[in-house]
């Protein structure tokens, strides 16, 4: 990595206001030097805000990924923060990670034999202030699922079923859910990169 290092320019690492582990492995294997700093922010509440505004559920990826670099870059002014976010809709319902196998079951039997929308959104801050945003959307379509395949894959999934929105994993064994995949790969996985990458060139963090 000490060439991938070199392309980095920045005084200090980007900072990730997220705990997701995926997100931070793609950044570090794009030479990105990350410092993790989970945020405490309550989701639901700025998902509450979001409708008490009358703005659609599209949008809600995009603040929480606002919310999550805001919520650190006050605290942490000289740096840069990265925060990002992922959401799910199915026939205009909004999913969530599921709580337990019994709502992983629920929710993959909702979107088994359906198309829904994954919208991936990041938020560069400085200073307290939003200096990069963006958002992508890639379409999923599962294959049609008997409830003994998805107890069966739910049950080999373990805890990680319960670690992602829709319940699944596309990288792992989440690959065997689907029939059609229609996006950029990383979208799926949580983080539009290359818009992420473009943006951190646009501030002279990444060599051209």
């Amino acid at each position: 990595m000490k060439g991938a290092a070199a392309l980095w320019l920045g005084p200090a690492a980007l900072v990730l206001a997220s705990g997701s582990t995926t997100r931070r492995d793609m950044l570090l294997a794009a030479g990105i030097p990350v410092e993790v700093i989970k945020p405490e922010i309550d989701e639901r509440a700025v998902e509450a805000s979001l409708l008490q505004r009358g703005l659609p559920d599209e949008d809600a990826a995009l603040e929480l990924a606002r919310a999550k670099a805001l919520a650190i870059s006050s605290a942490h002014a000289q740096r840069i923060v990265l925060g990002a976010d992922q959401t799910l809709i199915c026939d205009g319902v909004s999913h969530h990670k599921p709580a337990d196998a019994t709502a992983a079951r629920a929710q993959i039997a909702a979107l088994s034999g359906r198309t829904h929308q994954l919208r991936s959104a990041f938020v560069l801050a400085q200073a307290g202030e939003v200096v990069a945003q963006g958002a992508q959307i890639a379409h999923l379509t599962m294959r049609n699922l008997s409830p003994d395949f998805i107890a069966a894959y739910v049950d080999a999934m373990g805890p990680s079923a319960f670690a992602s929105v829709g319940g699944y994993q596309i990288e792992g064994l989440g690959a065997q859910l689907f029939d059609n995949v229609e996006g950029d790969h990383f979208t799926i996985l949580g983080l539009p990169l290359l818009a992420v990458l473009a943006a951190l060139r646009g501030r002279g963090l990444l060599a051209h």
